[in-house]
């Protein structure tokens, strides 16, 4: 028969066994949902044209480079991609916020955020978005602002506000004539007194144009000057620009006349007129997109997912792309093969196109779930390890009230090797014992581990709230390799805990033994 303190011992084993497997099945659990619901809407591959390994700008054949790209081994679908930012304005309130395009005509983007709609706090939640502006927002955005399924947002453009931005800061600028006055002056005088009056027209010696005046002009339209300002002169480039490869620079007088006429206008611009002009436009810039919220889909925080999923049409409008996109989303039929296949599809695209793996986009947040894994596998051990050396203690216990068991034994013959193995024998069935019954209710509690949540939460107590990690229940993965190493590493140490009592046991003396000294 077992004594009370020897089950003590090995309830302490079986309770550092289960803790353990709880807690790395819950983590893994978390890791798995995880990433299956970034897969749900994060492109497997992410491609981008970046010609000599610089960023490219918008790409507007996207099409073409989608059927190429659906022709690569294991894609199952290419689609646009775009993220960007929006200040979004509700009532009185406004903050930006990140969203993200979804390709309505892939069924898999759609069935993606459908998984995720929180349908208990918001039962008419869709992903239906159309092509109208529709949206699907997060539960944090919704509970920051009181959205509901139905309620209309405001979406300003970031994009605009750069605009507005470049615009506010040229009318802090003097006029070109005074602001780049060296510059214009040279290059306006020059003009005027290089025109040569021929029988067809007028011409100017080509370097002369190219050099003292196209150049000169050029470089102040590069410059953050007022627009008045800068389709003025872009108009006297553009007249300009046709006849710089000619041999022969001739212009006919209706365009040297409306070279000189934008030339006299600049040189009697109004900066106060013009700074009127430039702010009454403005109000057609930042007009907000107004949008319906169709869904509201779970999030979590312990991963970044966008605030606002939105239909592709209004994210290519409010990220001033027309109908161009950022990149093209390949999606796999492994999303767990996109290194290998991002590897090949960078030998058939060419050094032109950056390949971004999900794998590669989430790479700390993997790593961070990894290492709180690492920590928490190597801070629960310990209960083991403590318990393993309770179980040391009262095996020594054992050992002193069996002094005179030892003793007859060894009178009788027994050699140290039969005492070291009857304690040894004892430790190992403790430890057998303790891991089978620890992984046993482990997978009772996580079986279960809905309703424990739901015992605390009628205490007033949840330590795993869905607004953290979005899931109203917990999530678990059990996973038997991992389960027999933490069953075997319990065992293990068990054993090792009832040889060092079993050894000294061995090493007593017999007489000693039996006069019980």
């Amino acid at each position: 028969m077992l004594s009370s303190f020897t089950l003590i011992s090995l309830v302490g084993v079986m309770l550092g066994v289960l803790v353990l497997v709880v807690v790395m099945a819950v983590y893994a659990g978390l890791e798995r949902d995880v990433k299956g619901r970034l897969l749900g809407f994060t492109p497997h591959i992410l491609l981008r044209y970046q010609p000599g390994g610089v960023v490219g700008g918008p790409l507007a054949d996207w099409r073409a480079a989608a059927t190429q790209a659906k022709a690569l081994r294991g894609v199952k679908a290419a689609t646009a991609f775009i993220s960007d930012n929006v200040i979004i304005d509700v009532g009185t309130r406004q903050r930006p916020v990140l969203f993200h395009g979804i390709d309505t005509s892939d069924p898999a983007q759609v069935a993606g955020i459908a998984k995720m709609l929180d349908r208990v706090k918001h039962p008419a939640s869709s992903a239906d978005l159309g092509i109208d502006d529709r949206v699907v927002v997060s539960s944090l955005l919704a509970e920051q602002f009181e959205i509901s399924v139905g309620d209309k947002l405001r979406l300003y453009s970031t994009r605009n506000f750069e605009a507005v931005m470049r615009a506010y800061k040229a009318t802090e600028n003097p006029p070109v004539r005074e602001a780049y006055a060296t510059s214009w002056k040279m290059a306006t005088e020059r003009l005027a007194s290089s025109w040569h009056e021929e029988k067809d027209g007028f011409s100017i010696p080509r370097q002369v144009l190219r050099d003292e005046i196209y150049e000169p002009l050029y470089a102040i339209y590069s410059e953050n000057i007022r627009k008045p300002e800068q389709e003025r002169l872009q108009g006297i480039l553009v007249a300009m620009d046709p006849v710089l490869n000619d041999e022969s620079v001739h212009f006919n007088l209706e365009t040297k006349t409306a070279i000189e006429q934008a030339i006299a206008e600049l040189n009697a611009t109004d900066p106060e007129k013009m700074d009127g002009d430039i702010l009454k436009g403005l109000k057609s810039i930042v007009l907000p997109k107004e949008a319906e919220v169709s869904g509201v889909y779970q999030a979590s925080q312990m991963a970044i997912t966008p605030d606002i999923f939105m239909p592709l049409p209004l994210a290519q409008s409010l990220a001033g792309l027309e109908d161009a996109v950022q990149g093209i989303a390949l999606r796999l039929d492994d999303p767990y093969l996109a290194e290998p296949v991002a590897t090949e599809a960078r030998k058939t695209l060419g050094p032109d196109w950056s390949l971004l793996t999900w794998g590669d986009q989430y790479q700390g947040f993997f790593a961070l779930i990894n290492q709180q894994r690492v920590m928490m596998y190597f801070a629960l051990s310990f209960i083991v390890l403590v318990s393993a050396f309770s179980m040391m203690a009262v095996m020594f216990t054992v050992t002193i009230q069996k002094r005179r068991e030892i003793g007859v034994m060894k009178a009788l013959g027994a050699a140290p090797g039969q005492i070291v193995r009857v304690f040894l024998y004892q430790g190992m069935i403790l430890g057998i014992l303790g891991a089978v019954l620890g992984v046993g209710l482990g997978h009772v509690v996580l079986h279960f581990r809905g309703e424990i949540q739901a015992s605390f939460r009628a205490l007033g107590f949840d330590p795993f709230a869905a607004s953290f990690t979005g899931f109203g229940k917990l999530p678990a993965h059990n996973n038997p390799v991992e389960q027999a190493v933490i069953a075997v590493m319990a065992f293990i140490l068990c054993s090792l805990a009832a040889l060092v009592p079993a050894f000294f046991a061995a090493r007593s003396d017999a007489a000693k033994s039996l006069r019980n000294l």
